[in-house]
């Protein structure tokens, strides 16, 4: 596996406080030093959305009960969901804004499908955007949901290895620190106090098994 230049991404020194391990991270090139969190001017709520709306379901199950459950049901094409490997034990996180939290998190590349866009190629331009790299090959692990039991969305869970650098502009409001991350410490990120992303917690251990060879995703 051809690993990328390491003048791109940052180098990370975990400490160990109170039986946590926290991250310190030193960025060179693109990736600067993060900023303070965001200022919150107001907060509305609205009635219309392009990216959810809000659904009310009558439903009659099979012994005869009558329910109305809602839900959030998603406008867009889907979303991906990308676990990219340095090397064969490196995973490549990012430190987002996370608006829900209102604070910064790490987790995984990730982001919506366009129209007519296959898991692969999002996961690949999500990549560019994001951390500044591609992937020549990338394997569909499957797909999960956060919360079922009351929205439809759905992510693409994918492993991207053979990393080479290219950047494409994306949207995001300010540049994603890159934080490598050994795969063999994963159990670490499950007491980390940036890690609350269910989602990528449950794809980075899918990956993890896919890549020692303990699960293989359906053809």
């Amino acid at each position: 596996m051809e690993s990328p230049a390491p003048a791109t991404i940052c180098a990370v020194v975990k400490r160990r406080t109170q039986g946590c391990v926290t991250s310190r991270v030193g960025c060179s090139g693109y990736n600067g030093p993060m900023r303070n969190q965001p200022i919150i001017h107001a907060r509305r709520r609205i009635e219309g959305s392009n990216f959810l709306r809000a659904e009310q379901l009558d439903l009659e199950f099979s012994n005869g009960e009558k329910r109305t459950f809602e839900r959030l049901a998603s406008f867009h094409s889907g979303a991906v969901m990308i676990v990219p490997m340095r090397d064969a034990d490196t995973v490549l996180l990012v430190r987002e804004y996370a608006a829900g939290m209102e604070r910064y998190e790490l987790g995984l590349c990730q982001g919506k499908l366009d129209a007519g866009e296959t898991p692969e190629e999002g996961a690949n331009r999500e990549m560019k955007e994001e951390i500044g790299f591609g992937a020549r090959n990338i394997t569909v692990l499957g797909a999960i949901s956060t919360s079922p039991q009351y929205m439809t969305a759905m992510a693409h869970i994918v492993v991207a290895t053979d990393l080479y650098p290219e950047r494409l502009e994306g949207d995001e409001p300010e540049p994603l620190e890159v934080v490598p991350f050994p795969m063999a410490d994963l159990h670490e990120l499950l007491a980390h106090p940036e890690v609350s992303g269910a989602r990528s917690i449950a794809a980075l251990f899918m990956a993890r098994e896919f890549l020692a060879g303990r699960f293989m995703p359906d053809p």
